[in-house]
Formats: structure tokens, C-alpha cells, sequence
């Protein structure tokens, strides 16, 4: 293994596939690089696919806190009228009413759901409370107090037709979500099916955006090897200060 002082540093755009969790994905980088110094701006759940920003080498992750607190952009199927315990499709899923005027009012709640919000975490997420994370208290059966945090959405927009599954019930639809960092996507789809008299959660989510950076310029985890590595890097002292992003899913 080269020298730290010698291995190359720089950040990476990587496509995460739905499965590992983001950690997975850092371990992996280290285990084709053979660089320990590897951090990312921002997880991904286990079930959700899309962009990490990953610092690799000791200049980079010198410099992540720059990239952990830029907007996110995300792809998102909620499903309305079905609770899952744990807002995705890892869930205990259990169908429950959804009523007759679910369609006419959505277009509507959604907008009631943008700007800036008080957004409650959810049970199963990594905020720590009384040195425990929330994911560890739900998996014991246990629901606590959760303090509701400032969150912004700037923008939440319906990019699909709505779909009726199982003779009517539950309703599927994308969304094209853009937002700050800290919004949790699994959260505003339990609050908006709250909003309409019903459950939701998150069936599949793709983070398609961080700040400006774009995952059609993200490349696959199995590409990288410490032969290539350096051709993906978004060099340090090439990236000067953040474009304004213009975000698209």
C-alpha cells in the first residue's frame, strides 16, 4: 500500500446501486484502492440508489464539510394508501384506506408541502437520541419523542400519471423533489399521506443531484480500480466555488 502522503486525493461521483448501504460502498472503495482516508457528503439508505459524493485521500475528506450541506435533487414512487413501518419497501406493508378524493387533492398537498417545514425524523433513521440511534429503538419496538428539525423544500413536483394498484387501492405517482440537506424523502411521504387521510411511504428513490453535481456524471462502483481512479477525480484545486445548481431530475 502506497505512502498516505503519496496516495492520489481528489472526490468522486458514484452511482450507488439499490442494495449496500453507503458504508458498503465506502468499504468497497478502500478495498479496490487500497486508500483508508475515504468519507462521503451526504447517505444514501439501503434501499435508495443514486449519487455519493466520496472524498478519497486526506486533502479531499480535508475538504467534505464544503459538499455535506448542499441541496439535494431526488426521483422518488410514493405510494399512497399503504403504511410501511419503515416509510420504504424494507417494511412491514400493510394496504389501508384511501379515500375517494385522494386524486383531486394531491396536486394541492404537495404544494402545501413545500417551503419551509418542521419535518419530525423518522423512527428508523440515524438521529441519535439518549446515545441510541432512532433505527436501533424502532428495531426493538420501542417509539420515542422526536423534535420536529427546520427543513426546506424548494420544490416538489408530480412527473408521472397516477397509477391504481390492487382494484383501486393503493395509488402510485413519481415526484420530482428538490430540496436541503437534511430532508428526509421518506418523511414527507408519510406527511403527505397523513395530509390526504391515509398512509405513504417511499417504494423506490434515486438522488439524482448534490448542488451541482449530477449523477449522469457518476460512474458505476465497479469501474473504479487504483489503476484508473485519478481519470474520475474532481480535483480539489480544480473545483474553486459551487456553481449555482440548476436542478433536474
Amino acid at each position: 500500500m502506497e505512502h498516505e502522503s503519496t496516495q492520489p486525493s481528489g472526490f468522486l461521483l458514484i452511482d450507488k446501486p439499490p442494495g449496500p448501504t453507503s458504508h458498503d460502498v465506502i468499504d468497497e472503495l478502500r478495498r479496490r484502492t487500497g486508500i483508508r482516508k475515504i468519507g462521503h457528503a451526504g447517505t444514501l439508505d439501503p434501499f435508495a440508489s443514486g449519487l455519493l459524493l466520496v472524498a478519497v485521500g486526506r486533502e479531499a475528506t480535508r475538504e467534505i464539510s464544503r459538499f455535506v450541506g448542499l441541496d439535494k435533487t431526488y426521483k422518488a414512487t410514493f405510494i399512497l394508501g399503504a403504511h410501511s413501518t419503515t416509510l420504504d419497501p424494507e417494511g412491514e406493508i400493510k394496504a389501508v384506506p384511501l379515500p375517494m378524493d385522494t386524486r383531486s387533492r394531491l396536486e394541492n398537498a404537495l404544494r402545501t408541502l413545500t417551503g419551509k417545514l418542521q419535518q419530525t425524523p423518522p423512527m428508523y433513521s440515524a438521529v441519535k437520541i439518549g446515545g441510541k440511534k432512532l433505527y436501533e429503538l424502532a428495531r426493538e419496538g420501542k417509539e420515542v419523542e422526536r423534535k420536529p428539525r427546520d427543513v426546506e423544500v424548494y420544490s416538489l413536483a408530480l412527473t408521472s400519471p397516477l397509477k391504481s394498484l390492487d382494484h383501486g387501492t393503493p395509488l402510485s405517482f413519481e415526484v420530482c423533489i428538490h430540496c436541503s440537506s437534511g430532508t428526509y424523502i421518506r418523511a414527507l411521504a408519510r406527511d403527505l399521506g397523513e395530509m390526504l387521510g391515509t398512509a405513504g411511504y417511499v417504494h423506490a428513490l434515486q438522488r439524482t443531484q448534490i448542488g451541482p453535481f449530477h449523477v449522469r456524471n457518476a460512474v458505476p462502483l465497479e469501474q473504479i480500480s487504483p489503476q484508473i481512479l485519478s481519470r474520475f477525480f474532481l480535483a480539489v484545486e480544480d473545483l474553486g466555488p459551487l456553481a449555482k445548481p440548476s436542478p433536474r431530475c
